[in-house]
């Protein structure tokens, strides 16, 4: 796939060299290398057709267009890309009166979507300098460093400067399908390196979240880090308390939710940052030996589960994440005195209000993880009618595969597990049998009620 390709890819230069201290890069510094369509795999064939149709309309318009990112950079490793970005010389205003089925989304980064059905293709302004102002346009800067508004528009060379990693500086043009190439991304690509544009450390401050990118492109990518890139990494995870608890979930779902969780786990556990997204699950784990062995297993598990493109939410990965903690609290709490069941309650409740001051939990899935735990007290209790009616649970097998992970980590004995096991593949005599071993035969008890006893009678 890369033949004719590889006489593009040099080693790192001068070019590089002035990438990598912004404090004295200019853009001039810049030596962009141009890779005619001969000479690269990347076809239309890889774009989808709503792709496409952005940018031939940008460019009818009079406007630059080139597919840039993610996109490219799989294509050039021989995958089919699934998310396209644009990048382009029209303003975000200019781009919405091209597309009637767009909307401008952003204040931090102003950007467009413009939406063909479930298809969304991402349609950015080229970004310039943020210590450069122009007009309404500037950027603001927090006095650690971190970018908290970035809406300077510039030139293609400063773009992609102001892009996260060398292997997504990476522009094709829909104009001749050449792809230009303005950091040895290619090169990059084809050594499996993960490296940043600029300094490490000062492009972790402008934004922290690049420490997360950096893991799980990595992981996705099967990258290794380059040295400089990581050397920040274990000095400045705690910038990340810096981040909103909503984008740092946003964050979390693309970390564990993309089919390599448990490389991304082990990452950012490696790099502190874990710690950072979950700091009472990183307590726990020090804690508890079987905490971590909890969620390497819920990962696996996940990971296996979207390989095989079945359903996967992220309730279930919440609850395995903080199941730790609820139980650490909830012991505690017993051992005051409180009930079992008020104490799983409560416990739940102090562990969500600390977690939310670092990541959001929305309540599509908080709702969700909170039943999971409550079926962890429940499905131990089977007398009766109470096995058919947790079996009916509308969580039930998400609970039901918590209480496997915990049996499989150690932190409870085997045995429960292997009897929900039986009783739902089970018919109607086996579960009977079942049930009468642990003496809640529905059957021996009949309808028997408890017998009221009669008031006496008021005397005539």
């Amino acid at each position: 796939m890369f033949k004719g390709f590889t006489r593009f890819l040099h080693s790192p230069g001068e070019q590089l060299k002035t990438l990598l201290d912004p404090q004295e890069s200019s853009t001039s510094a810049l030596t962009p290398r141009n890779i005619p369509r001969s000479e690269h795999p990347v076809s239309r064939q890889h774009i989808s057709d709503a792709a496409l149709k952005v940018l031939y309309r940008l460019s009818g318009a009079g406007y630059d267009a080139y597919l840039v990112g993610g996109c490219i950079r799989d294509a050039l490793l021989g995958k089919m890309p699934k998310d396209f970005d644009v990048a382009t010389n029209a303003t975000p205003e200019q781009v919405r009166d091209l597309f009637r089925n767009s909307r401008l989304i952003g204040r931090r980064f102003r950007i467009v979507h413009v939406r063909f059905g479930r298809e969304v293709i991402e349609v950015t302004t080229f970004r310039g300098k943020p210590q450069d102002e122009h007009g309404d346009h500037i950027a603001h800067q927090s006095d650690e460093g971190l970018l908290l508004r970035d809406n300077v528009w510039g030139n293609i060379e400063e773009d992609a400067l102001r892009r996260d990693f060398t292997v997504n500086a990476l522009y094709y043009n829909i104009a001749d399908f050449s792809i230009t190439d303005f950091a040895n991304g290619a090169e990059d690509i084809k050594t499996r390196t993960l490296r940043l544009i600029g300094d490490p450390a000062t492009r972790y401050r402008e934004d922290p979240v690049r420490m997360l990118r950096a893991v799980r492109f990595a992981a996705k990518l099967d990258f290794t880090l380059d040295p400089a890139t990581e050397a920040p990494m274990y000095d400045q995870a705690p910038l990340l308390l810096q981040i909103p608890p909503a984008r740092l979930f946003d964050e979390v779902l693309k970390l564990f939710m993309s089919g390599h969780g448990l490389v991304t786990f082990r990452l950012l556990s490696h790099y502190g940052l874990f710690g950072m997204l979950f700091p009472e699950a990183e307590e726990a784990m020090a804690d508890a030996a079987w905490a971590e062995e909890l969620i390497e297993q819920a990962l696996t598990n996940t990971d296996k589960r979207i390989a095989e493109e079945r359903p996967v939410t992220p309730a279930f990965l919440l609850a395995a994440f903080l199941w730790a903690p609820v139980k650490h609290r909830q012991e505690a709490l017993e051992q005051e005195g409180m009930p079992p069941i008020p104490a799983l309650q409560a416990a739940a409740q102090q562990v969500v209000s600390r977690q939310l001051e670092f990541t959001s939990i929305p309540k599509r899935f908080g709702i969700p993880m909170r039943e999971i735990w409550e079926l962890q007290q429940r499905l131990p209790q089977r007398r009766g009618k109470k096995a058919f009616q947790t079996r009916e649970h509308p969580r039930f097998r998400a609970g039901y595969d918590l209480l496997l992970l915990r049996e499989q980590a150690g932190e409870i004995p085997s045995g429960l597990g292997e009897w929900w096991t039986a009783f739902q593949r089970g018919d109607e005599h086996e579960q009977r049998r079942l049930l009468q071993k642990v003496g809640g035969d529905p059957a021996s008890q009949g309808d028997r009620r408890r017998k009221r006893r009669r008031k006496p009678s008021a005397p005539e």
